[in-house]
This record gives C-alpha cells, structure tokens and sequence, in this order.
C-alpha cells in the first residue's frame, strides 16, 4: 500500500515540478503601445518628462508641466499586430496658438486617408509597424493642487483606451518655484565646496528635498515659501561652529512656521505634511545633540525648535 501511494506521489510530482519551474517574464514595456515619449516646453526647449518603456516602467520628471504651457510631446507607437477597423489618436491638450496638433516623422507606417494633422482626433489604418508622430497644444489650466491630466490617448476601433501620456501639471507658480530651487541648490553646493559642516548642509538640502516632495503634492506656494525661509546670506559672526549652528537654527524655526501652516491647513489630518515634519524633529535631534557638547545655549535654542515641531504632530 505504501508503495502504491509512493508511486502516485511519484507520478503527481514529476507531472507538477515542469510547471513550476515555467515563470513567465515579461520584457520592459512589452505592454505599452506607447513605447517612449518626452514632453517639452515648447518656448525654452527644456525637457519636462521622459520614458522609454523599454528600459523602465516609470517615467522620468525633470521639471514641473506648469499650468497653460505650451507643450511639444513627441511619441512613439509600436503596433505589434494588425486589426480590424480602425485606430485613434486623441490630443486632451488645448488647441496650439497657431499650426496644428500633429506632425507625422516621415517613416514606413501608413497613416491612410484619416491622417488629419489639423484636427484633435484622427482615426487612422489599424496595421502593424512602429511610427513616430509630434502633439502640439498647451497644458490645461489649473488652478489648485496638482492634476493628472491626459495629453495623448491611444484607443481602438470600439473606443477602448489603449495607452496613453498622462502628466501632473501644476499651478503656474511652478516655474518661480523651479527658478528658486535652482538658485538654493546652487548656493547649497557653494556651501559644500567651501567646507561648511556637514551637519548644516545636510540640513539645507533636506529642506530643499522637502520643498520638492511639497510640489509634487501640488503645494506650490508653501514650497516656495519653504525656499525663501532658507537664509542665503549673512552667517552670523562668531566661534567656526556658531557660523554653523546659527544659520540652522533659523532654517528650522522658519522651517516650523511653514510646517505649522501647512499642518493647520489641513486640520491634522494631511499625513504627508506630518511625516515631513518627523524628519525635521528627527534633523534637529542630530544637530541638538552635537551642539549640546560645544555651546549649551545653542544647543538650548535648538531644543526650543525642536520641542515646537513635536507638540505640532502631538509627539
């Protein structure tokens, strides 16, 4: 009887053991019809956002899509197989100023009849083969927090959506922030070639990765105000350390207010704003601690801030 009972067990995992070892993998982008894009601002030139789905699955910001910019999205279609029927290219953009939506890059696809470059949606020959084509238009306008917004869609013939470009697009006040990160992280770096302590440049550049997260939250205007609570001039005078641990002080006390705003704004109950302030507490404990062995009052005075920040999120 065991060995009966062996033998079926025998049999049952030789049959089950092949199937097991079958993983099915999927090569980067093999489920995009979409495989690559980049979305630039069309006055400057600058690069916004890019993909390439063949070598990863997210796409890359650079810079923020600001409210009403205008917008060159170049794109590329794979159609692995023919259809029946036919294929849509949609643009969710708003109308360009001047000239059209869309500018086909001379290749070996077929567009047919329906390619119809002045118009925000065209239907065109469902066949298999890679083209690449330009969208002209202006990002939506947007008045508050950041958005998903749909640039470009792809559907097929019954109206299912197939792929599209989706971006965040912010408040207009995005390009001030941009320019004004841009000016502080260049300061940071001066502070970082001329031999600051590494305890206040890190602390500097916390805040400006804490501003960056703000923005991609959609709070614009807190972001910039976190930017300009960051002093970029006028190190106190005194003892090598004091010209370290002043400037600190005062980044986190302005640091607290905006915080304190932005904690009240949304009535304890944003978590996102809560966790930023934990990594301040967390930065000044640090700094406090290192303090405490060279200058009590300072190290005093960071206390202070640091005790602000915890009845704040009620630690």
């Amino acid at each position: 009887m065991k060995a009966k009972m062996f033998t079926i067990f025998l049999v049952l995992l030789l049959t089950v053991a092949p199937l097991m070892l079958v993983i099915p993998t999927h090569a980067a982008g093999e489920s995009h019809w979409i495989t690559s894009y980049t979305v630039e601002d069309a006055t400057t030139g600058q690069k916004l956002v890019e993909a390439d789905f063949t070598v990863s699955d997210e796409p890359t910001v650079l810079s923020p899509v600001v409210s009403g910019e205008d917008l060159i999205v170049t794109f590329t279609v794979n159609v692995i197989v023919g259809g029946s029927g036919n294929l849509k290219l949609s643009s969710y953009m708003q109308k360009p100023s001047s000239g059209i939506y869309w500018e086909l890059i001379p290749g070996d696809y077929d567009l047919g009849a329906g390619y119809t470059p002045g118009m925000a949606s065209m239907e065109f020959n469902w066949q298999q083969g890679t083209f690449e084509m330009i969208a002209y238009g202006s990002a939506r306008k947007v008045t508050a927090a950041a958005m998903n917004y749909t640039l470009v869609q792809l559907s097929g013939a019954t109206g299912d959506v197939l792929d599209a470009i989706k971006v965040d697009i912010l408040t207009a006040g995005a390009s001030e922030y941009q320019s004004l990160y841009d000016q502080k992280e260049s300061k940071l770096q001066g502070l970082i070639d001329s031999g600051v302590d590494a305890g206040y440049t890190t602390l500097y550049g916390n805040m400006l990765n804490q501003s960056k997260a703000l923005v991609n939250k959609g709070y614009v205007n807190e972001a910039i105000a976190l930017l300009n609570a960051i002093p970029s001039s006028g190190e106190p005078m005194g003892s090598a350390f004091q010209m370290i641990m002043l400037p600190a002080i005062g980044v986190a006390a302005a640091g607290a207010v905006v915080f304190a705003f932005l904690f009240l704004r949304a009535r304890g109950k944003n978590s996102y704003t809560q966790m930023v302030i934990e990594d301040q507490i967390k930065d000044l404990e640090g700094l406090t601690l290192r303090a405490s062995k060279i200058d009590r009052t300072i190290a005093s005075n960071l206390d202070s801030v640091k005790d602000r920040l915890k009845r704040l999120v009620g630690m």
